[in-house]
């Protein structure tokens, strides 16, 4: 069996190829005759890898990535009770396994899950005298205008640039009661609640430079995320490996849910990437128990051990719920319970995904109109909806 995953590590020492040649080695100690060949990819290569893969006729038979829907509309894909036990379909967490589904039925297999908070540096809330992280926009704005005050470089944090702008503007989306779809899973990216999400961040936080040197729209994730580790971010909003990063620099962060227009957040951010089977083979029982295998307790356990992420699995969950040593994720474990994903279900998330990399960073820049650029990206998108994309 050919396997394609993505990279976890930031490092060749942390590199997620010794997880996958160590869980290989014991499934191939278990199970003679099968053999499994795994390749790891960066992240920023491995969905193209895929792809190219796929278009040449040789779809791996398994891929761990960031969307599917594309892949199952195409009917490559098996779907998930065609290959795993029913105790490991029944053991992932409802809302992550649901976010895998297409039209009810689940191709996208969960792999690894993480929420988002507002990280806070707490140095220098108490320099600025802060005594607690804000709950709501107004109180996000008289931070922010307290540590500026206080010298702060960066006082928020907004990485609306290429990397993975679609996250940051999700999670705005969500503080402000919107969001990019309605229950009934249609488009409502150009809603009132998420005009007025981008109108207050264009003038409220950019308008009135507390979002430090440079144009949001060019500013990344791991741009951000550096500079928090680095002490020059007095808040931004981020993700369990965040942690690790900051810790590492001796940092003294808290974290608390995301703050919301008059209170805390109705939601947060939820992700999940995922494993996809492709048909193309004929390898179903044999990829079925691969996958059993890679499921069981101490695998997944072991894996978001490595990087700080938050499992997909009800059994690992409440492993780490009873295990102190993992009490600084015991947070984000209660967030991902409520926590909204991306429309991956949708095959047109990936094209409208870039849209909005392309242009969502404009709407809070001086002069930006939000309305104008929510409108176009809804238009575009109802028209991929429409025509099947």
């Amino acid at each position: 069996m050919k396997v394609v995953a993505a990279d976890y590590g930031d490092s060749t020492a942390n590199s997620s190829q010794k997880y996958w040649n160590k869980v290989v080695r014991a499934f191939e100690a278990k199970n003679s005759g099968l053999k499994v060949d795994v390749k790891v990819y960066s992240w920023t290569e491995v969905d193209r890898r895929v792809a190219e893969m796929v278009k040449n006729g040789q779809a791996p038979d398994i891929a761990q990535i960031g969307a599917y829907a594309d892949y199952a509309a195409q009917g490559k894909l098996y779907r998930a009770d065609e290959m795993l036990s029913i105790p490991t379909q029944a053991g992932f967490i409802t809302s992550i396994a649901q976010a895998g589904e297409v039209r009810r039925v689940q191709y996208g297999v969960p792999f690894v899950a993480s929420a988002r908070l507002l990280f806070y540096n707490k140095k220098l809330f108490d320099r600025a005298g802060i005594s607690s992280a804000p709950t709501s926009w107004a109180e996000l704005k008289e931070a922010a205008v307290r540590l500026k005050a206080n010298g702060v470089k960066i006082p928020y944090g907004l990485p609306l640039g290429p990397e993975e702008c679609q996250a940051e503007t999700m999670m705005w989306m969500l503080s402000g009661g919107g969001g990019y779809t309605d229950p009934n899973g249609s488009y409502t990216i150009d809603s009132t609640e998420n005009i007025e999400a981008f109108e207050w961040l264009r003038d409220e936080l950019v308008g009135a430079d507390l979002t430090g040197p440079g144009s949001p729209a060019r500013t990344n994730r791991q741009d951000t995320f550096d500079a928090f580790a680095r002490g020059e971010v007095g808040m931004l909003n981020g993700h369990p490996t965040l942690m690790q990063q900051a810790s590492g620099h001796g940092i003294a962060y808290g974290t608390a849910p995301l703050p919301g227009r008059r209170g805390k957040s109705p939601s947060t951010m939820g992700v999940a990437d995922w494993l996809m089977a492709f048909k193309q083979n004929g390898h179903r029982k044999e990829i079925g128990k691969f996958l059993d295998f890679v499921y069981t307790e101490n695998n997944v356990l072991d894996f978001v051990t490595e990087y700080d992420l938050l499992p997909v699995t009800t059994a690992v969950e409440q492993t780490m719920r009873g295990d102190r040593e993992y009490k600084r994720l015991w947070r984000f474990l209660d967030e991902l319970e409520s926590a909204e994903f991306y429309p991956a279900d949708k095959t047109s998330w990936a094209e409208v995904s870039k849209l909005i990399k392309q242009k969502i960073g404009s709407t809070v820049a001086k002069g930006g109109d939000p309305a104008s650029v929510l409108g176009q990206i809804q238009r575009e998108a109802d028209a991929m909806e429409n025509a099947g994309a």
